[in-house]
């Protein structure tokens, strides 16, 4: 399996220079774009096809935050594809107050305190996670391979993953 990191030549990191990543997708699109090799054998077409489309993942993994960060999860064995993450129960217990709240306003569309009081509590929950997790990824640079530094980031990044839902909720509900 190919590193994204590798192949755009850049350090391995939660942050990273989208600059730098987007100037390497451009510069390996022009690579490997399949019009340049029209007239190669049948391998070198299938090479360059492959190596288009490891570009485009490696690009939309490392542009997104979310993504880049179940990648470099992934990479150092702590996430599991399909992972059933098991939530602190405090944790839970904030989202199921969150979730009755939001419950209550789809019973109750038109009130709009119920409504405020969902988006605030939801807006709260995730600058928390934020406000969490961007110093680990600072000190990720410093400490690569700190378990220890990897299950706080995980154990975050589930926890974001709830909350998505739950907006994901909150925004259909709300386009009705």
């Amino acid at each position: 399996m190919v590193n994204y990191f590798e192949l755009y030549g850049i350090e391995e990191s939660f942050n990273i220079d989208e600059a730098l990543v987007k100037k390497k997708f451009y510069e390996l699109s022009r690579q490997y774009h399949p019009d340049r090799f029209s007239l190669a054998d049948d391998d070198t077409k299938a090479e360059a096809l492959k190596m288009s489309a490891l570009n485009n993942d490696a690009y939309k993994t490392l542009t997104d935050e979310d993504k880049r960060t179940a990648y470099i999860l992934r990479t150092n064995n702590q996430l599991e594809e399909e992972e059933k993450y098991q939530l602190p129960s405090d944790f839970l217990m904030e989202m199921m107050e969150l979730n009755e709240t939001v419950s209550e306003w789809e019973m109750d569309a038109d009130d709009k305190t119920l409504e405020e009081q969902a988006t605030n509590a939801y807006n709260t929950a995730i600058k928390e996670i934020n406000n969490t997790l961007l110093p680990l990824f600072d000190q990720y640079t410093a400490y690569k391979g700190d378990l220890s530094l990897l299950a706080q980031v995980k154990d975050l990044y589930f926890r974001k993953k709830y909350l998505l839902r739950i907006q994901e909720r909150m925004n259909t509900f709300a386009t009705r």
